[in-house]
């Protein structure tokens, strides 16, 4: 009898463990919903302008946020954030040295990928994840628009 309450709770445990996985894949953005989240942007860029994008992403509007997608908007000349869909905090600020944990220059490829003749790609790295705080491999999408690159990634997981 005691052998089989253990095997009814291992398999509640598994099956508790494969909904919260499958409800945290649910939650997380893919790689065609980052890109088509760009594409929004720059197309809302074109109509509106710089300055409505910029508050619109900073503002955290819906629809340019879907599930842990963020967007976020820098010259790629240089210069400082102007808009920042996850944190507030960098919009203003410079990131040109920001090195993720292994010492990779992001920004700058960020920069480099967007000062290039396709304008557009994506750039792997490591940050901390903007829903749970937890260091995760990321993919970010990047696309040139004018003297700009508007950006959008998605969490690969650890």
């Amino acid at each position: 009898m005691m052998k089989f309450l253990q095997s009814i709770a291992m398999a509640l445990l598994l099956a508790a463990t494969s909904v919260a996985g499958a409800a945290d894949d649910a939650e997380r953005g893919t790689a065609d919903e980052a890109v088509a989240l760009v594409k929004k942007a720059i197309a809302y860029y074109k109509a509106n302008g710089r300055e409505k994008l910029a508050a619109e992403i900073n503002n955290r509007t819906p629809q340019f946020r879907e599930k842990d997608l963020y967007l976020f908007m820098s010259p790629y000349g240089g210069g400082a954030v102007i808009a920042h869909g996850a944190n507030a905090k960098l919009v203003g600020k410079s990131l040109g040295d920001l090195r993720d944990v292994d010492g990779v220059n992001f920004v700058q490829k960020f920069r480099e990928l967007a000062a290039s003749k396709e304008g557009k790609g994506w750039v792997d790295y490591k940050w901390p994840n903007s829903k749970t705080g937890a260091l995760e491999s990321k993919s970010t999408y990047v696309e040139r628009v004018d003297d700009l690159y508007i950006a959008c990634g998605i969490y690969k997981g650890k």
